[in-house]
């Protein structure tokens, strides 16, 4: 058996128009001994000036991609991962840079994540009174979806973009396959990795909307890509069936086979 690789991981953080907020966000995340790739993804001069600043502060830390054109959230965090596996980072924790995610869990995502170290470790949110009723609610017919497309429940929360990957499969995944760069980028990418066997870990965590008042979901746009991903990988999920309910049943199975 080869030996393990070392746990070595990364924060990718994708930032556009958030300098309100990232840097309480940085700050936080570096309390934990954690490198960041910050990647500026084509924001105001006002950003882009807050980013430089927090670069130029965090030496050795912080390493700033930026983007010439806005490429969209997916897009910000593939070029960190791309990033984060040519420096030889094995894991990327991604978090969004508006404050909606609870820092204060990174210890327990990266210690998951180190126990197991080829899972996908994924939020699955809890809300607080601030998250809007409609995008709450709406978030289920996601969630439905997901669960049609892996023929499972084993994710709970495909939306939520607080999780730690690890970045062998992924980069395979990255290199065979152009993955959608928008808002349709955080559920594609962990049903994509499940069909390829990836097992996901969910974690609860506290989920706030968020503190400086900036969302850039696009209700038309960003619900026709969703949209349209949903029938493109439910046409995906039609001929990879057999294998995952085949998965399904092997799971299954083995807590009758311990038993005997």
């Amino acid at each position: 058996m080869l030996p393990a690789e070392p746990f070595k991981p990364c924060a990718v953080i994708p930032v556009y128009n958030h300098e309100h907020a990232i840097g309480i966000v940085l700050a936080a995340v570096l309390a934990h001994d954690l490198p960041c790739v910050l990647v500026d993804d084509a924001s105001s001069p006002a950003c882009a000036a807050v980013l430089d600043e927090l670069a130029a502060a965090y030496p050795g830390q912080v390493f700033l991609l930026r983007h010439a054109v806005n490429r969209g959230k997916g897009g910000a965090v593939l070029s960190g991962i791309r990033h984060a596996a040519a420096a030889g980072y094995s894991h990327a924790l991604q978090i969004d840079a508006d404050g909606q995610h609870c820092t204060d869990d990174i210890p327990r995502f990266l210690q998951q994540a180190a126990a197991q170290p080829r899972s996908l470790i994924v939020g699955c949110p809890q809300y607080d009174d601030s998250v809007p009723s409609l995008r709450f609610y709406a978030r289920y017919l996601t969630h439905v979806w997901v669960w049609i497309n892996t023929l499972s429940l084993d994710i709970k929360d495909s939306m939520c973009g607080f999780r730690v990957y690890p970045l062998p499969p992924l980069v395979r995944l990255m290199q065979r396959k152009k993955l959608g760069e928008r808002m349709d980028f955080d559920t594609e990418v962990l049903v994509r990795l499940y069909w390829d066997g990836i097992a996901v870990v969910n974690l609860p965590t506290r989920v706030t909307y968020p503190m400086d008042g900036v969302s850039h979901f696009r209700v038309g746009l960003d619900n026709l890509l969703i949209s349209r991903l949903h029938a493109t990988l439910f046409f995906g999920m039609l001929w990879r069936a057999p294998r995952l309910l085949g998965r399904r049943l092997r799971l299954m199975l083995q807590p009758a086979r311990g038993q005997s």
